[in-house]
């Protein structure tokens, strides 16, 4: 025997008795290679023992004959040979010029721990081969791996034995993989469970039952597995999606465990089906304590085990996340993969864990993680930061890269709260505050948050009662043409006239508006107050343009937007060229379909839309050719500096020429001196607006603007008659 094929002991435990994990992996080595011999050759000093599968005599007789190793071995330690007969060293052989004529050979030498060779791994057949692809050789050293661990590591006693038939016979699926992820031992269960005939499963790597979406998540945490040694899910139980054989998906319960043995690291699974735990009382459980898309605990959960730790005198964290990205995948990608981004992310918090956290989703793109046990600052200081952390990196859902951030506020119980409802109004009010600081932080709830809120509540009572008591009220700043001077239309601004402060600018009230339900009510007045002040200044015979109303983001969620307008021209017997609605850059980056649908409608009609500060954030020049517009208005920070900054003075070049590429009229806003005006005349603006003409005025005071107006342009007219004639 030659010295490349002297091997050591473990090779005699098998020389009696047989083992059905090798019998299965030879069965698979034959359906890799395709071919109908496939032979394990054990060596242990002189001698030489063999299993096989298919026609293997001729094949016994090989490996016992003088000289049997092969040579010519190549750079991975495979020897392949692709016709016998031309091979010079072999073409003699009684194993090719005998009954067994075998032409193609492909073998792999196995490896012990400490590098000797055990025996060989081959495939076989009697027809010559020009080819032997190099991923069936990838996936016959894999074999050979699981052989070599096998002999080294396998039943060789009794223990082993009730070992494996313990497994065999639990109801429970095991699977075991190593620390490249191949699969080196799956029971009878996990075959069954996944659809795969018995020993399919040995060889395969774990990523064959993990859904091609999660294939990204997969990877990182293997190589963290591996990297860290013991997994961060390791002891925990967490719901996940699993893949037959045939394609379809399952639901299950995962719970991971790793250990180092004679063959390094190895990482096992048990795999519980909760299919039927999903199906039995779902509605129950759904409308109960658990979020119906995304598996997870809900709000009542939550609060479910809140109230029993403090009614026991427990002590907790309460951590709340807003979750930036969801939102925008389930809109940009579909429920679908917005779903699926839900699931990843929940798995990859939950490593980052303790065990006994509850990890629930909330509401929307808001979930919470309560911590029992001390209430201590540092400590949800130090869980926040993981969990900010564990999404720095994108997750990879199919296709996908999605990238995730979570804004954290926390509350102590019983600190902030003497109930489980306070706790997390506490937490919420500390989560407002990090989105407000800008996201992807954490804050500990105080109590001057509560404070401020308060304020904003009490502000926003009060201006339920201000619109009741008729105490907001629009005035109105001209826009002009720059060229003869005239009134051509009006914005109408909002203004609180408070019983006590007297007329307040919107700064100190608009902001709690557009953020509480008051904005619908609010927005619908506005428009149908502004049709009615035209309306009243026609009737006195005044010549009163189009006046331009603002719009509330509430008020084209609502989707019924076109119709309130179109009521309220016909309302106050206006057609549809006498008023313009304004669009603010925050409301255009967020529509979907059924909030554009309105404005669409809208500019069909004859209604003007106007695209507020555009340029001044993130709008696009998609953004303007997704919305139906027909005026564009130059921010007054850019008109401000127009003579002075060349960089302005470009930028309001630039938005008159799309403006004019677009078919859209431009009016500049801010204009507060001649040179100003005349700058933007000479660039070709036509339309301003701005305290060179007026500030925003009161119903009567306009009136008075558009009555001198009129009375000037009919001088105007009267002396150009009598020159005239």
């Amino acid at each position: 025997m030659p010295a490349c094929c002297r091997g050591v002991g473990p090779a005699r435990a098998f020389e009696t008795r047989g083992d059905p994990h090798l019998d299965r992996l030879l069965g698979l080595a034959a359906d890799i290679a395709d071919t109908p011999i496939a032979a394990i050759s054990l060596i242990d000093g002189g001698r030489e023992w063999l299993k096989g599968c298919g026609s293997f005599q001729g094949l016994a007789g090989f490996a016992q004959a003088p000289g049997a190793c092969p040579h010519g071995l190549e750079a991975d330690g495979a020897v392949i040979v692709h016709d016998a007969l031309a091979d010079p060293l072999r073409r003699s052989h009684s194993f090719v010029t005998g009954e067994a004529a075998v032409r193609f050979y492909a073998g792999v030498p196995l490896l012990g721990l400490g590098g000797d060779t055990l025996g060989w791994l081959a495939v076989a057949d009697r027809l010559p081969r020009p080819a032997f692809s190099g991923r069936s050789r990838t996936r016959l050293r894999r074999l050979a791996r699981i052989a070599a661990h096998l002999l080294e590591a396998g039943p060789t006693g009794a223990a082993g034995d009730h070992a494996d038939d313990f497994l065999d016979a639990t109801q429970f699926a095991v699977l075991i993989s190593d620390d490249l992820g191949t699969i080196t031992r799956a029971n009878a269960s996990c075959e069954r469970l996944l659809g795969y005939e018995p020993g399919t499963m040995l060889g395969l790597n774990v990523r064959a039952i993990v859904p091609a979406r999660f294939h990204g998540p997969h990877t990182a945490g293997m190589a963290a597995m591996v990297a860290g040694g013991t997994p961060r899910l390791a002891g925990k139980s967490v719901e996940v999606t699993a893949v037959r054989k045939d394609g379809s998906e399952l639901p299950i319960e995962l719970s991971l465990s790793s250990w180092r043995g004679g063959a390094g690291l190895a990482i096992g699974a048990v795999i519980r089906d909760i299919s039927e735990r999903r199906h039995r009382d779902a509605r129950l459980l759904r409308l109960a304590h658990q979020d119906p898309r995304s598996g997870l605990p809900n709000r009542n959960r939550v609060v479910e085990e809140l109230t029993a730790m403090q009614s026991s005198g427990g002590e907790a964290i309460l951590l709340m996340l807003g979750v930036d990205g969801l939102r925008s995948a389930n809109d940009s990608l579909g429920y679908a993969i917005g779903d699926a981004l839900l699931e990843a992310l929940s798995v990859r918090l939950t490593a980052r864990l303790r065990s006994g956290a509850l990890l629930a989703r909330i509401q929307g793109d808001e979930l919470a993680v309560l911590l029992p046990g001390r209430a201590d600052p540092l400590e949800a200081q130090a869980c926040a930061q993981s969990l900010v952390s564990a999404c720095a990196e994108p997750i990879q859902v199919g296709d996908h890269p999605l990238h995730v951030g979570v804004a954290i506020g926390a509350a102590l119980a019983p600190n902030h709260g003497t109930d489980a409802e306070e706790v997390l109004a506490s937490a919420d009010l500390a989560l407002h505050q990090a989105r407000r600081d800008g996201g992807r932080c954490f804050r500990l709830f105080e109590p001057v948050m509560r404070s401020a809120e308060a304020a904003r509540r009490d502000l926003i009572d009060r201006l339920r009662i201000a619109a009741e008591r008729q105490e907001l009220e629009l005035h109105y700043q001209p826009q002009v043409d720059l060229e003869s001077g005239r009134i051509c239309g009006a914005e109408a601004l909002i203004r609180w006239r408070h019983p006590e402060r007297g007329l307040l600018p919107p700064a100190e009230f608009l902001p709690a508006i557009e953020s509480s339900v008051l904005a619908l009510s609010v927005g619908w007045w506005t428009i149908d107050e502004a049709c009615r002040q035209t309306a009243a200044w026609r009737a006195a015979g005044l010549p009163a343009g189009r006046v331009a109303v603002n719009l509330y983001a509430a008020q084209l969620r609502s989707g019924t937007l076109d119709a309130v307008v179109t009521e309220a021209l016909e309302r106050h017997g206006l057609g549809s060229a006498d008023i313009e609605i304004e669009v603010t850059e925050t409301i255009a980056l967020r529509p979907d379909d059924s909030m554009l649908r309105p404005l669409r409608n809208l500019h069909e009609s004859g209604v003007g839309i106007a695209f507020d500060d555009f340029g001044t954030g993130f709008a696009s020049l998609s953004t303007l050719k997704r919305f139906p517009l027909t005026k564009l208005k130059i921010d007054r920070s850019f008109v401000r500096d127009i003579l002075t900054d060349p960089f302005d003075a470009a930028i309001v070049k630039g938005l008159l020429d799309i403006g004019r590429g677009l078919g859209l009229s431009v009016i500049a806003e801010g204009i507060e001196t001649a040179e100003q005006e005349a700058a933007l005349l000479a660039m070709g603006c036509r339309l301003g607006q701005g305290f060179r003409y007026a500030k925003a005025l009161e119903p009567d005071a306009f009136a008075r603007r558009l009555a001198a107006d009129a009375c000037s342009l009919a001088e105007v007219e009267a002396s150009e008659t009598k020159q005239a004639s």
